[in-house]
């Protein structure tokens, strides 16, 4: 990812769910400059958010082993808009897991209250279809991992702290 949609995890549960908080704030360019003078952060950048937990929460299942894409966006339903100065809290259930790929629902809240349904489908790729590689670095997916807090809070379903993943490490 060359951008993060969302600024840490505050909860992940292997399998289950994920959580996490986006601050929207002045500094970033696309808040400013999306709508002059409503400065907003844009439908398709907090639906990019939800993709991002979403996407490592499927991933995850997998032991990070599978490249995870997204694919479709089923449904988008926004309540209100994301304003500078707003923290967003995002929650992305994993609804199912097929051989292809899977679907997540995910929410967004502001200040207690609704602000974005939506629901995601990835998909994983077939090594040597769509791509010739990896798609990060070596380490560069954990390294993102521990800058939004996600070896701080993510548990396994029996609610254990999760280990480490071999397809993270370093090695190429």
């Amino acid at each position: 990812m060359r951008w993060f949609w969302i600024d840490r995890f505050t909860e992940f549960v292997s399998g289950q769910c994920a959580k996490g908080i986006k601050n929207v704030t002045m500094d970033e360019e696309v808040v400013n400059g999306y709508l002059p003078d409503y400065p907003i952060l844009p439908s398709t950048l907090i639906i990019e958010g939800m993709a991002q937990l979403g996407g490592i929460l499927v991933a995850e299942h997998h032991q990070f082993n599978k490249q995870v894409v997204l694919a479709k966006v089923a449904k988008a339903s926004f309540l209100r808009p994301a304003r500078n100065g707003d923290q967003l809290r995002y929650t992305v259930m994993l609804d199912s897991i097929q051989d292809l790929g899977a679907t997540v629902n995910a929410v967004s809240y502001c200040d207690g209250e609704l602000q974005a349904e939506v629901d995601l489908m990835f998909a994983f790729l077939e090594e040597g279809r769509f791509t010739d590689g990896p798609l990060f670095g070596p380490g560069d997916l954990r390294t993102m991992l521990r800058m939004m807090n996600f070896f701080s809070v993510a548990v396994d379903s029996d609610g254990n702290a999760v280990g480490d993943y071999p397809a993270l490490r370093d090695e190429t």
